[in-house]
């Protein structure tokens, strides 16, 4: 009996030797289901409180996060600190009623919410212009690489420009104009607000139209209500317009209509050699801002490398969602399970991958969960403004932000498909998994400028964020479609998006997360530098970065 016991308990430690051995030989098992799902379990738990910055959720967050890559014995990233302090202003504007138009031909009151919205980012306590005049400035776009140029002669100072949502490619199906319905930065508002802003305009104010915009009116009425948090810099954000907003499409037909001009201007607008319109009316509006201060934080850990350790890829993922807010079926806690739990878990179990496993690379890897990109990305956009590592001696990024919580998925669609050289990078491990590689189903929303590797973008470096979702391995494309729906129907944005484990399946989120451990070790491991493509709006940045 006791030499039963002896033969069992040796072979119970060859066993174990042997798992450890497998574990060691391929480090890519590390990452699983189980590990990912403790991480999701705990961030989205109650206890998290939705994981708002500024919050006792974020303080949990920041001591399981710091916890959790001390505990794997990666290095801080920022110093002897595992923080990047991320100063923030909050900003609530009140408006003081409606917008008044007026011209030759009488005047028009524009109703808050509902007409226009309006704020601004200057941290400015009173916010007022005065029968400003309007003009059409088509798309506001100043892009050289285009031979494209709305504000040329024109002088906008103390002036609104009016400007249409998307880029002049959108709708016309070829892809050498602009990029066709892909949208380029050019076509976001943002970069609208920024160009008006260099131009030294008063106002800008985005023309709303849901095809092109990607969502209807209530997501603008919704998102620019409320408290805005935004980061401020030295000179509290004068460089910015005194107004940005958007106004509904019948609003701006009741302008034009007013001014006397024809809707026909915007088809105008998209052609080459467009000259803006001054519309001949003038419009009035005002706010005042209550102003509040506060910090969040960036948590980074680094993984060092041996001989080129001055040199990292940069793995993200945002830590925040929205804490606790409006009740929806006896529930106020917006838990975010897949957005981002699921990212961060994943970060979490690709850094386990690298530390327990004991990789060798020659560079650096850096693991960095970001704050309030729900209310912005600014908390990538902070880092990007204020770099831990220079952006030249950034290899790459890889980004993860709500992972697919549905199986097993045939496809890795790219979101921002075509951009830089990772994809070709990536499609050797795509293949590898028995899956293929997808372009971006929805280009013309703009999704590659919504989530957090797009600041990294900004500065020139190389950007990838993709994920499965639109055809499930064992079930199909049409049960994936319908999964996904779901979830951003139900689930997306609200407290009903949390871990339910009779319904969660992880192994998708186990092939993205295995996926990009296996390119970042490839990059950290060689002497790969990937660099943006042909066409790429982020290519001159890049190039301009490494010159220097």
């Amino acid at each position: 009996m006791q030499k039963y016991l002896l033969l069992v308990l040796v072979s119970i430690i060859v066993l174990a030797s042997c798992q450890k051995a497998e574990e060691k030989q391929d480090p890519v098992n590390l990452i699983n289901s189980e590990g990912i799902l403790e991480h999701v379990t705990i961030l989205a738990s109650d206890d998290f409180l939705g994981r708002m910055p500024f919050t006792e959720g974020e303080t949990k967050t920041l001591d399981y996060l710091e916890t959790q890559f001390r505990n794997m014995g990666l290095k801080p990233g920022n110093g002897d600190s595992y923080f990047q302090e991320v100063p923030m202003v909050e900003l609530n504007a009140t408006l003081n009623g409606d917008m008044i138009i007026k011209g030759e031909n009488g005047e028009i009151a524009l109703s808050p919410g509902s007409e226009y919205v309006a704020l601004s980012r200057q941290v400015k306590e009173q916010i007022e212009l005065n029968e400003a005049e309007l003009i059409f400035a088509g798309y506001g776009i100043d892009a050289p690489e285009y031979d494209w140029n709305d504000y040329e002669g024109l002088d906008v100072e103390g002036k609104i420009v009016i400007v249409r949502v998307n880029d002049p490619g959108f709708g016309t199906e070829d892809s050498l104009f602009f990029k066709g319905n892909t949208m380029t930065y050019y076509g976001r508002w943002t970069y609208k607000y920024e160009e008006a802003a260099r131009k030294g305009a008063a106002g800008v104010i985005v023309i709303h139209q849901t095809i092109p915009a990607g969502y209807p009116w209530g997501v603008v009425e919704g998102g620019w209500s409320g408290p805005q948090l935004n980061l401020e810099n030295e000179e509290g954000n004068m460089d910015r317009c005194p107004v940005e907003g958007w106004i509904s499409f019948d609003s701006f037909k009741k302008i034009v209509e007013l001014s006397g001009n024809e809707l026909s201007m915007l088809d105008e607008a998209k052609k080459s050699g467009f000259k803006a319109i001054p519309l001949g009316v003038n419009a009035s509006l005002g706010f005042e801002n209550s102003i509040k201060r506060s910090s969040s934080k960036n948590v980074i850990a680094t993984y060092p490398g041996t001989d080129k350790a001055d040199e990292h890829i940069i793995l993200t993922a945002h830590w925040d969602h929205l804490g606790v807010g409006k009740v929806v079926d006896g529930d106020s806690i917006y838990n975010g399970a897949v957005d981002n739990a699921s990212g961060t878990a994943c970060l979490l179990e690709i850094a386990k991958a690298f530390s327990v496993g004991k990789i060798e690379t020659k560079r650096s890897v850096t693991f960095l969960a970001v704050t309030a990109e729900e209310q912005g990305l600014l908390g990538s956009a902070w880092y990007s403004a204020n770099p831990v590592i220079e952006p030249s001696k950034t290899i790459a990024n890889i980004n993860m932000d709500a992972l697919n919580p549905n199986g097993p998925m045939s496809d890795l669609t790219v979101v921002g498909s075509g951009q830089s050289e990772l994809e070709d990078l990536a499609l050797p491990f795509v293949e590898a998994q028995g899956r293929y590689m997808a372009p971006d189903h929805e280009p013309g929303k703009g999704y590659f400028f919504r989530s957090d590797h797009f600041n990294f973008a900004k500065i020139g470096v190389p950007a990838f964020y993709a994920k499965g979702g639109y055809d499930h391995m064992e079930k199909g494309a049409e049960y994936a479609e319908e999964a996904r729906m779901d979830y951003l129907t139900n689930q997306y944005h609200k407290p009903q998006d949390e871990v339910d484990t009779t319904s969660i399946d992880l192994r998708g989120m186990v092939q993205d997360a295995q996926l990009f451990f296996m390119m970042t070790k490839k990059l950290a491991q060689e002497d790969i530098y990937p660099e943006w493509k042909e066409g790429s709006e982020f290519k001159a940045i890049r190039e301009a970065s490494l010159n220097n």
